[in-house]
Parts: C-alpha cells; sequence; structure tokens
C-alpha cells in the first residue's frame, strides 16, 4: 500500500513559500530569480523522489521516472502573481512530488510510473500557460521565438534565468496515460459549504476583448462640454451599457470582468483623447459566451461615432470551455469517499494548465477549499488538515489511475 507523507507535504509547501516570500504572500513571477531558484530547489526534491528532472526552452521541470515506458503525469506550476499566495500552483507541484515518492517506494518493480511537471508562467507575466502550451504543442519553436523577439522583458529573463535553448519538452501520449492536478479552489464554494474536496466537473471558457476608443484631446479647462471628443467618457458609458446588457444573458456560472482601463494622454488637465478598456467574459457553456460576445459587438457598433468617438474591438484571447475526463473524476469522487473526504463537484471558473493538457490524454482535477475563497493574495490560505486530506484523496487517485494502466479512454 502506498504512504504518503503528510508532513513532508506541509513542510514542502512552507519551503517552497520562502522562494519570493513578501511578507504572508509570495512574489515569484515566471523566470524571475526567485522562480528561478524554487525551480531548482524542485529538481533537488524530485531527484530525491526518485524522478530525473529536465528543464527546458520555456521554463518547464519535468521530472521523469526512469525504466518506464508509461506514466501519470501530475502537476501545476510553480510561478505566482506578484503579491500573491503561497499555495496557488505550488499546492499540486508538491503534491506530485510526494505521490511520485511514495509510489516508487511501494511499487518499485511496477510497469507504470509516476512523472511530475512544474509549468512556466501559468499567470501570464508573458504569456498565459505559457508551459503548458509549449509542453501540449501549442506553441511551436518558431512561435516562441517570435514571441522572444517582440517582447524584451521576456528576452532578458529568459537570459538572466540562462535557460537552456533546448529542448523544447513534449507531452507523449504514447507514455503519458493520463494529468491529473490538484489546485486550490480560488474561489468559496468548498469553504461555505464545509467540504474537504472538489471534483472539477470542467473549465470555464473565456474570451477576452480589448475595446478602445479613438477621440480628441483638448484643454480640459477651456473645451465646453458638448463638443468634447473624450475617448474617456465614451469608455466609462461603454462600460456601463455592456454590464447592463450582460446581466440579462448570465447563466449560473456566467462572469464578467472590466479589469483594466487606460487613458491617454492620462493627465488631469486634458481630455482623453484616446481608451483602452478590456472585458473579459467566462462561461461553461460556449453557447453562451458567444452570446455575450455579440452583445459586447453590437454595442460597440451602436457607440461607434457617438459624440465624435469611435469604437473599435479586438478579440485578445479566446478559450472554449472544456470538462474533465468523466471516468478519472469517478476515480476521485470514489477515494474521497474512501479517505472519508467529504466532497462535491464543481466547475473551475479560473483556467490551469490542466486546459491545455485536456486537449491531449485523459485529464482531472482536485481542488481543496481555499479560506475565505481568497487567492491572488497574500490572505490566501487553506486549512493545514484540507491540505492533508487533499494529499490522501490525491495520492489515493493516483495511485488507483496508475495501477488501472495502460489504457485510459476519454470520456468527456
Amino acid at each position: 500500500m502506498m504512504h504518503i507523507d503528510e508532513a513532508r507535504v506541509l513542510a514542502s509547501l512552507r519551503r517552497l513559500a520562502t522562494f519570493g516570500a513578501e511578507g504572508r504572500g509570495v512574489s515569484r513571477p515566471a523566470l524571475s530569480a526567485a522562480d528561478m531558484a524554487a525551480r531548482r530547489w524542485l529538481a533537488e526534491e524530485m531527484a530525491g523522489a526518485g524522478l530525473e528532472p529536465t528543464l527546458d526552452a520555456v521554463g518547464n521541470l519535468y521530472g521523469r521516472q526512469p525504466n518506464v515506458t508509461q506514466a501519470l503525469l501530475l502537476g501545476s506550476h510553480a510561478d505566482s502573481v506578484p503579491n500573491g499566495g503561497w499555495l496557488d500552483g505550488a499546492l499540486g507541484v508538491i503534491y506530485g512530488i510526494e505521490v511520485a515518492r511514495a509510489w516508487r517506494q511501494a511499487y518499485p518493480d511496477a510497469a507504470t510510473g509516476i512523472d511530475v511537471i512544474a509549468f512556466s508562467d501559468e499567470e501570464g507575466r508573458f504569456l498565459s500557460c505559457l508551459g503548458s502550451r509549449s509542453f501540449c504543442d501549442r506553441l511551436s519553436p518558431a512561435e516562441f521565438d517570435a514571441l522572444v523577439n517582440n517582447n524584451p522583458s521576456l528576452s532578458t529573463s529568459i537570459t538572466a534565468a540562462a535557460l537552456p535553448t533546448q529542448p523544447f519538452l513534449r507531452l507523449d501520449p504514447a507514455r503519458h496515460l493520463a494529468y491529473l492536478e490538484a489546485h486550490i479552489e480560488q474561489g468559496p464554494k468548498l469553504d461555505n459549504a464545509g467540504l474537504d474536496i472538489g471534483v472539477v466537473t470542467g473549465i470555464a471558457g473565456m474570451r477576452r476583448f480589448q475595446v478602445s476608443f479613438a477621440g480628441q484631446a483638448d484643454h480640459a479647462g477651456t473645451t465646453p462640454m458638448d463638443v468634447r471628443r473624450d475617448a474617456g467618457m465614451a469608455a466609462f458609458a461603454f462600460a456601463t451599457q455592456c454590464h447592463e446588457r450582460f446581466l440579462g444573458l448570465v447563466g449560473s456560472e456566467t462572469v464578467w470582468n472590466m479589469g483594466a482601463l487606460s487613458l491617454k494622454p492620462g493627465v488631469t488637465n486634458v481630455v482623453p483623447a484616446f481608451a483602452e478598456l478590456t472585458v473579459e467574459v467566462r462561461d461553461l457553456q460556449q453557447e453562451r459566451i458567444d452570446m455575450l460576445g455579440e452583445a459586447l459587438l453590437t454595442l460597440a457598433r451602436e457607440c461607434d461615432g457617438r459624440q465624435g468617438v469611435t469604437t473599435a474591438v479586438q478579440i485578445q484571447s479566446d478559450l472554449a470551455p472544456l470538462a474533465m475526463d468523466a471516468h478519472l473524476r469517478d476515480i476521485i469522487e470514489s477515494q474521497a469517499i474512501a479517505c472519508g473526504a467529504s466532497y462535491r463537484a464543481l466547475p473551475s471558473g479560473a483556467f490551469h494548465d490542466a486546459m491545455l493538457v485536456a486537449q491531449r490524454i485523459p485529464t482531472a482535477m482536485l481542488f481543496i477549499p481555499s479560506i475565505g475563497g481568497r487567492s491572488h493574495s497574500p490572505d490566501e490560505d487553506s486549512a493545514e488538515a484540507q491540505i492533508k486530506t487533499g494529499a490522501r484523496v490525491f495520492a489515493s487517485a493516483a495511485a488507483v489511475i496508475s495501477r488501472a494502466q495502460p489504457a485510459l479512454g476519454v470520456s468527456t
């Protein structure tokens, strides 16, 4: 029987949190000095668990179990947002290393192994899910080179991190039977319900729009209100009207956000000549994302030219919703029951590296509660007891999946 060391899980999570520590929080942006120091430490931990670690050209850290031809892939990401929390992403990486160690000890001669990956730049310092896009062959070396050449900060970070020029590690469906990722919920549902485990049903799709408004700069003290071509006021009005229209189209899991607004020239005594507003919509149903997108585009057409301000829209990002593998979800549920853990099925409104991997091999996710639903904040935390419970359920599910070998059909 496989045994995991829950105290070591907690100790490892706390050790990882020292890389980039800022007060109660963590700042470990992808390819920063803190991130690379954390990856060097994680590589040592992987080696100590019997894995062969490799760092690739985008910063992915992959621990491969030797002497097996098939393996269950476990992991998450090791980077953080600036001034973020200590568990986001880290939980899945540390769980994965502990399970790999326990699997080798319990089943040294097993034909199926456990591989572990710490993906690079899930948080999008340079490109959201950069590491998993590359690993899942959704970002070619040529596209990566173009990204580097057009992003001086990425080029500088790669040089400072001393990343190798090769290899670009790739997921291998012939080797990797399935992917399992553990993560904090980053929302309040499990904590509010007093439950231990979330079995993720799917990951919401996301469409991000950049809405731009072009007017005319004028003196703010001398230009009459009725002749101004004020791009800032046009952006404010658009945001309010867009919010009101979305309210009539929502489903139970629909969310949207207007999280970025810029004005130019951006000084108090000049009427804004230009404004940019970012609007992001998320839902588990592609039809609803399309409906919200059409509502936004219709509003933009209606607003274009009002009060001398032109309105234009570009789609910055478009990710389709994705269901988790039904068979793997059933295994997580059964092992939650076997471990005496309370659970519920729930969707993920945040996107994860699992979203990319699930396009290639059977994939499932397990959540543990976030206290108060807090995440991407120094206040991010989970109860020690629930971190331990999550580790037990995750390890038990991984063992069942690994023993099931060799073919796990996608049944989403």
